[in-house]
């Protein structure tokens, strides 16, 4: 079976690499790194992500912005056109079933009278 790409570890083998990355001395990490098939700008990114995942995650604040009202109100309008899209198209549907069963509009509604 051939070693796998970097992009194809997964998280659990890329923090271990980390983890074991920073037991090696200096003057061993080149063969650490060939050894594991990753470079070491691939190591930095990886220690950098798991760093990171580490940190307190930002509270979003409590207070809207204006960019997310803009979004509600936009939704909502968009909601409240598909509705009326909906009561048109079901409107149309009648009007046509209506139109079978009782006949066109241009045919007449007398006939015994002849018009």
């Amino acid at each position: 079976m051939s070693p796998k790409r970097p992009q194809d570890k997964s998280a659990e083998e890329k923090l271990k690499i980390v983890m074991e990355a920073e037991t090696v001395a200096d003057d061993q990490l080149g063969a650490f790194l060939r050894r594991n098939g990753i470079h070491e700008a691939q190591l930095r990114e990886w220690r950098g992500m798991m760093l990171s995942g580490l940190q307190k995650p930002v509270k979003p604040s409590s207070k809207p912005s204006g960019e997310t009202r803009r979004i509600h109100e936009l939704e909502k309008e968009l909601l409240r056109k598909d509705k009326a899209l909906a009561e048109a198209a079901a409107i149309i549907i009648l009007k046509k079933k209506v139109q079978s069963i009782w006949g066109g509009e241009d045919e007449p509604t007398d006939k015994k009278n002849g018009r």
